[in-house]
């Protein structure tokens, strides 16, 4: 690979291109960019050696094409690079949702050889260039879902670049993506918003926030993350994180009626069966 292209320089590609750089990647790393600030600031911190905010001239020479960008702006993205692509460009993508972007995929790109789906399972809560991190991906799980026409080659070359940055690089199949992500990922930053947006609204709102201890700020952190990125994950994930909450609203209503009725035996069996699953698991 001499050339890799991410379109979208913000914490996620960024992140990426600055690990990269840290590996003493070998080749060129370039950026489609949607505004001169932000490909500027890219040079700036050492993350890409060059940028454009015309796609004809990143695209036209890369041989890999990483998509960084909100799920609602893949296709938009996708419909831009298409002309400029070399023949055998591989283009992968850093998306929560696997299902919309390949069919979005398949419906500007056609064939599908040289698409490979991806999502690295890290993020931060702040967004931007500036929020870059080169240690973002370090022993973090890159999940991959290739399709039976993805050619073996492209999605090698794929793994092999998210290895380089320090990820653990699994395979799964896209539908299966969806539903785990949006149980284990989706539904938790759902929840984190939904709480904070309730406990704002409610009068004693400043003294909520002002007392408010370690849970509360270790488990809304999330609620600080982009509210564009988290919107199209809900919109392009509505299914599956649908059935996510529906399966959380009827076990809240079981703890609910459990509180409502002082059954201290049923709080206790369901806090105990939470803190086996997760201390098993984690």
């Amino acid at each position: 690979m001499n050339t890799l292209c991410i379109v979208g320089l913000g914490m996620i590609g960024g992140s990426l291109a600055g690990a990269l750089k840290q590996a003493n990647f070998p080749g060129k790393i370039v950026a489609l960019v949607r505004s001169e600030a932000t490909g500027v600031r890219g040079l700036e911190l050492g993350l890409i050696d060059a940028f454009s905010v015309n796609a004809a001239d990143v695209i036209c020479d890369a041989d890999v094409v990483m998509l960084a960008v909100p799920m609602l702006s893949m296709r938009e993205q996708m419909q831009l690079i298409k002309e400029h692509l070399k023949p055998a460009a591989i283009v992968t993508d850093a998306g929560s949702v696997k299902a919309p972007f390949i069919k979005d995929a398949r419906d500007v790109f056609g064939d599908l050889s040289r698409v490979v789906p991806g999502h690295p399972i890290a993020g931060r809560e702040k967004t931007g260039v500036d929020a870059a991190d080169a240690s973002l991906y370090q022993n973090r799980r890159v999940l991959l879902t290739p399709l039976p026409e993805t050619d073996a080659a492209a999605t090698a070359t794929v793994q092999q670049l998210w290895e380089l940055v320090g990820a653990e690089v699994e395979v799964l199949g896209p539908e299966q993506h969806d539903r785990v992500l949006a149980a284990t990922s989706h539904l938790p930053h759902v929840l984190a918003f939904a709480l904070v947006d309730t406990l704002a609204t409610q009068q004693e709102a400043e003294e909520i926030f002002r007392y408010a201890a370690g849970g509360f700020r270790d488990f809304t952190r999330i609620a600080s993350s982009d509210a564009i990125m988290w919107r199209d994950v809900c919109l392009t994930n509505r299914e599956a994180i649908l059935e996510s909450m529906d399966n959380l609203d009827a076990h809240l209503k079981q703890l609910r009626h459990a509180i409502d009725i002082s059954d201290g035996e049923a709080i206790e069996a369901t806090f105990v069966r939470a803190r086996k699953a997760r201390d098993a698991n984690t």
